[in-house]
């Protein structure tokens, strides 16, 4: 799964979802042993993550909402991506 971003201890992965389980675009963020899916909106689809990273994470996805969205079209269309900006 390719990693897009990392800041703060935290991992930002996305992946071509043919038939996956979530059915949105989404991303999963990684953080010692806890993860989660969050969809592009906002939404978590899965998952447990303590809520001072969720802070972190939604900032960074608010920051980079155009670029996580180019992402998604990219990976499902080629598979391609490009990395993000970390948040700082």
């Amino acid at each position: 799964m390719p990693v897009l971003s990392m800041f703060y201890g935290i991992i930002i992965r996305m992946f071509k979802e043919d038939a996956g389980k979530h059915h949105k675009p989404h991303f999963h963020a990684i953080c010692s042993e806890n993860e989660i899916v969050m969809a592009l909106d906002g939404e978590i689809l899965d998952g447990f993550m303590p809520k001072s990273k969720i802070k972190l994470i939604e900032a960074w996805m608010e920051l980079h909402k155009e670029e996580l969205e180019a992402n998604w079209k990219l990976l499902s269309e080629n598979g391609e991506f490009y990395k993000i900006e970390p948040l700082r």
